[in-house]
């Protein structure tokens, strides 16, 4: 069925969950995973009269992106434990619906599990649904963990 399978985080505790619930999946299926936390830099539209310099925005994005491999390094321990073969990747400069789609296709994944907050109304505008637009843009299917 599936031959490797995406499983992006943002490194809270329920994509920490929905990661347990994709490398079991994937155990049982004989498959691969390739996980995935999307760096969102820091761009500031302001300049260094406003007391950020461009050393604070690198170090920040440093940090950022430092994070993303330390929780991927967790989905990591999870999949060795079960014996899955592992790969991540830490990608920066996308939207984050478009870093899971560059990965999914630079990694050839032929399937993204992916849990959802399950926000509604006014929380869900406002911080929108990187799920929903994963299922929206994805050219592979898409299993929504909850």
């Amino acid at each position: 069925m599936f031959k490797r399978i995406l499983i992006p985080t943002d490194g809270s505790p329920l994509a920490a969950k929905a990661a347990k619930a994709g490398i079991a999946l994937a155990s049982s299926l004989g498959a691969k995973v390739t996980g995935c936390y999307v760096v969102e830099e820091l761009r500031p539209i302001f300049g260094p009269r406003h007391g950020v310099n461009q050393h604070m925005i690198n170090e920040f994005n440093q940090r950022a992106r430092d994070e993303g491999q330390e929780n991927l390094d967790k989905i990591g321990k999870m999949a060795a434990r079960l014996g899955v073969p592992f790969t991540s990747a830490v990608v920066k400069g996308y939207p984050p619906h478009e870093g899971i789609a560059h990965v999914a296709k630079k990694h050839k994944c032929d399937a993204i599990f992916i849990s959802t907050h399950g926000r509604s109304g006014f929380s869900k505008l406002v911080m929108g649904s990187v799920t929903q637009k994963v299922l929206m843009h994805s050219t592979v299917p898409v299993v929504v963990y909850r």
